[in-house]
C-alpha cells in the first residue's frame, strides 16, 4: 500500500513534519515514527494505513504504487526499478 520511503517523501513534498502528519491523519506520533522507521512496505493495521494515505490525499498528494499510473496526471515522485547489471545494451 505505502512504503516508509514514500511516507518520508510525501511529507517532504508537503513540507510537514511527523507531528503534523500525525495531526492530519489522526494517528499517534509514535505510530507515524514506527511506520517511517520500517523497512520496505509499511506494515500495520489497515485502518491506520488508510488514515495516513487519506490524509495525504486530502493534502493534495497522491501515493503512486508500483506499475500504477497517476489518476489525475499531476506531478509526482516514483523510484525507477533498479536495473540489473546485464539489462543494459551491449
Amino acid at each position: 500500500m505505502i512504503t516508509a520511503a514514500q511516507m518520508r517523501a510525501a511529507r517532504a513534498l508537503l513540507g510537514i513534519d511527523q507531528r503534523q502528519l500525525a495531526e492530519l491523519s489522526g494517528v499517534s506520533l509514535p505510530t507515524i515514527q514506527r511506520m517511517e522507521a520500517s523497512e520496505g512496505n509499511v506494515r500495520g493495521v489497515i485502518d491506520t494505513l488508510t488514515k495516513v494515505v487519506e490524509a495525504f490525499d486530502r493534502a493534495g498528494l497522491e501515493i503512486i504504487g508500483d506499475n500504477a499510473t497517476s489518476r489525475d496526471g499531476g506531478r509526482g515522485v516514483r523510484l525507477k526499478q533498479a536495473k540489473t547489471p546485464n539489462s543494459g545494451s551491449s
